[in-house]
This record gives structure tokens, sequence and C-alpha cells, in this order.
């Protein structure tokens, strides 16, 4: 795969490692690369959850499978918007807790082109 989405080498609460990209808190990963996740930008929040601006660029690097975490405690909802308009664009979706989805994204980026939102708190 030409732009494999890079892997999550470390997580804990509050705390991610990504490669080639360092040490965060939360992280939108896609096909050859990613960057700290600003949940400011498009003003989600735990609820009403993440929001369609928020995967839209995970889309625009072609991700064909997109990882939504939820948070360590599950606090973090996905607006059904956002939902739809994944249906709507026939990526795969996955949504679950924070470790699992981790678990699921690594898999996932040795052979598919993933895209992800990693919350590493609540």
């Amino acid at each position: 795969m030409e732009h494999r989405s890079p892997l999550i080498t470390h997580l804990s609460w509050g705390r991610m490692v990504v490669e080639g990209l360092g040490e965060g808190k939360d992280f939108k990963l896609h096909p050859g690369g990613g960057r700290p996740w600003d949940w400011n930008e498009t003003g989600t929040r735990h609820s009403p959850g993440i929001q369609p601006a928020d995967v839209r660029e995970l889309l625009d690097h072609g991700s064909r499978v997109i990882v939504l975490s939820r948070g360590m405690r599950l606090a973090l909802q996905t607006c059904p918007e956002t939902l739809d308009l994944l249906a709507d664009s026939g990526v795969e979706v996955h949504v679950e807790e924070t470790s699992a989805a981790v678990e699921r994204y690594n898999a996932l980026a040795e052979t598919v082109p993933v895209g992800g939102l990693f919350h590493s708190t609540c």
C-alpha cells in the first residue's frame, strides 16, 4: 500500500503515541498521516458527539474503512448525521471503546486504507 495509515504505538488515559506524529491526547488518522484532533475546530462535544465535519477529512484522504472511538468510558457519542454521511459514502464503519478501536484500527492499517478518530479520555 502506497500510503499506509500510521500505527498507534501507545494508548493510556489522556495519552497516545502515533507512528510519525508523536504524542497527543486525541488524533485524526488517515492513509498517509494524520494530526491531533482539536474538537474546537468543529464544535465537537461528548454529546451529540462526532460531527460530519470531523470525518470529512478522513474521507478526503482516501479512507475506505473508518474507526470511531467512543472514549475509554464510552462518553463520546456519534451524531446520526455522521453515520449517515459515512453510509452514503459507502465506507465501512466501526464504532468502539477506544482500546478496542485502536486494536481494530492497527489491524486494518496493515491491509486497507483506514482512517480513525481517537479520543483517549472519557
